[in-house]
């Protein structure tokens, strides 16, 4: 997710995309146990989008 698409999202939108993520994230893991990550890099590109997330709803507490 790029910085401008979060921009433009709500507040609950927002959070449903990081129960979104996490999950994948989870499911990204097991695949990595088991040696099925198809592409090792989406780990990474997850966390990042979460934290991008996460600081954008910290940034609307603040406001």
């Amino acid at each position: 997710m790029k910085k401008q698409e979060i921009k433009k999202l709500s507040k609950d939108q927002a959070i449903k995309n990081i129960d979104k993520l996490k999950k994948d994230l989870f499911n990204f893991r097991f695949q990595k146990i088991n040696s099925q990550v198809q592409s090792p890099s989406k780990i990474g590109e997850t966390k990042k989008t979460i934290a991008r997330l996460k600081t954008f709803l910290r940034g609307k507490e603040n406001a």
